[in-house]
Parts: C-alpha cells; sequence; structure tokens
C-alpha cells in the first residue's frame, strides 16, 4: 500500500478528507469540505476550493485551480459544489468552476484530458474520456458528452450541447449545439463533415465501439442531413424514413430534435 505523502509547506484543511497513498506538493492550498481520492497526485501550487470532490487515480498539475467560486454575477457565495470521477489528468493552470446555485455542482466524469489553460465555467456537465487542448474554454452550463474532443482555442457560449463522439475544431467560435459524431468548425462554427477519424480512434475503447453497420448509417445520415439541401427539420424526417432503426441513429436525430440552441451548418454550395 503507498502511503499518502504530503508536503510540509502544503496547507491542508483539518475538515477535508484525504485517501490513501495521496500525493500532495510543495505549496498546494486544500480548502474545507474536499474529499480526494485514492492514489491522486496534486502538483505544487494547487488550490483545491472547499466542497470540492476529486475521485481515484487524478493527476492535478501545476498552478491548476479546482472549485473555485463561480463567476457568474448571481453568484453570492452560497455552498456549491465540483465534482470530478477518477482517472482525470488536468493540466497546468487547468480551472474549474463550482455551481452558481445552492447544493447543486458542476461535474467531470472520469478519464479525462484537460491541457494547458483550459476553463470549465459554472454548472457545465462534462462526460468521460473527453480531450479538451490547449485554452479550450466553456461558458457556463455547457454540457459535453462522451468520447468528445475540442481543439486549443475553442470557445462554448453558454447553455451549449456537444453531442457523444463530436468534434469542435481549434479557435472554433461554438454558439450553436454541436450535434453526435459530428465535426464542428469555423467562426461561427459550422457542421464540416462526419467526425471520421475521432470516431475511428475511440473505438480502442469498447464502451465508444460503433460496429461498421453503425457507422455506415451515421455516414448516410450526414449525407442527408448536412449535404441534401434540405432543412434540418425536413432532413431529419427523410432520414427517419429511409434509414433502418438503429440505436445510435436514433440518438443522432433525437439530439438534433431537440435542440434549444440549434444546429450550425450550411447547405451545399453555400459558401461556409
Amino acid at each position: 500500500m503507498t502511503e499518502t505523502n504530503i508536503h510540509p509547506t502544503a496547507i491542508i484543511s483539518p475538515k477535508s478528507e484525504i485517501g490513501e497513498g495521496v500525493r500532495i506538493e510543495p505549496y498546494t492550498i486544500v480548502e474545507d469540505h474536499v474529499q480526494i481520492g485514492a492514489r491522486t497526485v496534486i502538483g505544487p501550487h494547487v488550490q483545491i476550493g472547499k466542497w470540492t470532490t476529486i475521485g481515484e487515480d487524478c493527476q492535478i498539475y501545476f498552478g491548476a485551480t479546482v472549485g473555485n467560486p463561480s463567476k457568474d454575477l448571481k453568484y453570492k457565495g452560497e455552498r456549491s459544489y465540483v465534482r470530478i470521477g477518477n482517472r482525470n489528468v488536468l493540466r497546468e493552470y487547468v480551472s474549474i468552476s463550482r455551481s452558481t446555485f445552492e447544493d447543486d455542482e458542476t461535474v467531470v466524469g472520469d478519464d479525462n484530458l484537460f491541457m494547458n489553460w483550459v476553463n470549465i465555467a459554472h454548472d457545465c456537465i462534462i462526460g468521460s474520456r473527453v480531450i479538451m487542448a490547449n485554452f479550450a474554454t466553456l461558458a457556463g452550463h455547457v454540457v459535453i458528452e462522451d468520447d468528445v474532443r475540442l481543439g486549443a482555442y475553442a470557445a462554448l457560449h453558454q447553455f451549449v450541447r456537444v453531442g457523444r463522439m463530436a468534434m469542435a475544431g481549434g479557435c472554433s467560435k461554438i454558439v450553436q449545439d454541436v450535434p453526435p459524431y459530428m465535426l464542428s468548425a469555423g467562426q461561427p462554427a459550422r457542421v464540416r463533415d462526419l467526425n471520421r477519424l475521432g470516431i475511428r480512434t475511440s473505438q480502442i475503447n469498447p464502451l465508444s465501439k460503433l460496429s461498421p453497420e453503425t457507422f455506415a448509417l451515421l455516414k448516410k445520415a450526414y449525407r442527408i442531413l448536412f449535404r441534401s439541401g434540405l432543412p434540418l427539420k425536413h432532413a431529419v424526417t427523410k432520414a427517419k424514413a429511409e434509414l433502418p432503426a438503429d440505436p445510435d441513429l436514433d440518438y443522432l436525430l433525437n439530439f438534433i430534435e431537440a435542440s434549444k440552441r440549434g444546429i450550425g451548418f450550411s447547405h451545399p454550395g453555400r459558401s461556409l
């Protein structure tokens, strides 16, 4: 069993709970009511704000701030939370804010990688196996589903939802929802293609694996939805009529129909 190792310069609240085998490096601050899971490593000069839960086997690097107060002007210091799952990697200067609302939470799943200077604002919900590249930024209430990739400097507007296994290109301005399995990019972002590379690279994980038949269906759905020239509502109806039932295809079509912010895309022949 690995012993817990806390550097003598670290400031650890006696009201926090530190799991077995945790390592906390110099000048890090752990505030009240924090829970840190077993074998998690917290680097130097990190601040873990109060009411934060961090799972097992996470790695948090220099200068990160996790559980800092919501920057929403409505926030008045109420008790709210950040909850982070297992095996997450937070690189240098990552910032994650807790919820604006009393007893609500900002949530991060398992096995995510957040690169340098990633910002996750209040009330965001992030799934598992997500990669956010350097300086990717989420405004409040953004939902990122499993296996999503966000390129460097991608900026997402409040309340945007990004579907499973989608990708937002680097430096993109995301003001509308990004459908699952799609690649969106631009200023503002538009659906450009099926996220073919992202889908293929996700196949190594059994939880993300799509059958060849489903992949073929998604390619057909992409052509109907975004390359046929039909209004999106009519394209969804056409896809439902012409393509066989499949859970992943149904999820894509239901995501589009349920979108509150709309889907950014350009008709064929229109300048992107």
